[in-house]
């Protein structure tokens, strides 16, 4: 069955490997037969900056509340043209995949300013004037699938479960559990590439063919299995109720055993 997967990703360089790979991406998902959209942040020159600029019609002129004129300019369709044309994109995927190099842990700037600018209030956040009733599972994006594909310039070993980065999922999870599965993504485990910096060409050839297969597998493989807000594990909608996961805190707590 066909599927629209978004990729986005984000680097400077045409010939780095992570051009390499979501072009990779983009041509793995055409083969399977399904439709491919992309958003390229630096080809686009995407304003990561998210200021009063966004705002073409502001509430008030006088102080900028980016919660109000963030829900204002959605609901009323006053929003930028390059962030109603992200968000449509958003809508339109059946999955989306960000391809990205690992910068100080986390996104590239540019691509955390797509996201600062993209995920509205009423879109991502406060969905239906609800505000945190659809959140962790729940809200606009449910349904659809995400993956995170990183290159890391440090060795696996780095990132492994002792390792002194602390795990990749670990590391990741502000964006996978809070930025992706916040407004309802199922996100799939990441994909890394690690010691990216030093790859040869057959660690390149490698790494493209690891990655296909992963994209095979998008619609198909089991996701994290975070756990949701709306169900009796949350009680409360904040914390986790006594029964579940106990002695367990921090990140573990929030992932359900398979």
């Amino acid at each position: 069955m066909t599927k629209t997967v978004l990729v986005v990703h984000a680097h400077p360089d045409r010939r780095s490997l992570t051009h390499q790979l979501a072009t990779t991406a983009k041509h793995s998902l055409a083969e399977l037969g399904h439709r491919v959209l992309e958003t390229d942040l630096y080809a686009e020159r995407w304003k990561a900056v998210f200021d009063a600029d966004d705002f073409l019609a502001p509430v008030d002129p006088e102080r900028l509340s980016f919660i109000s004129e963030s829900g204002h300019a959605f609901a009323t369709g006053t929003q930028t043209p390059d962030v109603a044309a992200e968000q449509a994109k958003l809508l339109a995927a059946d999955a989306v995949i960000f391809q990205f190099p690992l910068w100080w842990f986390g996104f590239p700037a540019v691509l955390k300013g797509w996201v600062d600018r993209v995920f509205a209030f009423g879109f991502a956040y406060g969905y239906r004037g609800a505000g945190n009733t659809y959140r962790y599972g729940d809200g606009a994006l449910a349904g659809k699938r995400a993956m995170l594909s990183v290159t890391a310039g440090g060795p696996a070993e780095d990132f492994g479960p002792r390792g002194i980065n602390g795990p990749l999922e670990h590391v990741l999870f502000p964006i996978t559990h809070g930025t992706l599965f916040f407004p309802g993504m199922d996100v799939l485990p990441t994909f890394a590439v690690y010691g990216s910096g030093h790859l040869d060409e057959a660690g390149v050839v490698a790494a493209k063919r690891a990655l296909a297969g992963r994209v095979a597998g998008l619609f198909t493989d089991a996701p994290i299995p975070y756990r949701r807000q709306n169900t009796s594990d949350y009680p409360d909608r904040h914390s986790l109720a006594p029964e579940v996961a106990p002695g367990v805190t921090g990140i573990p707590a929030h992932i359900a055993a398979r």
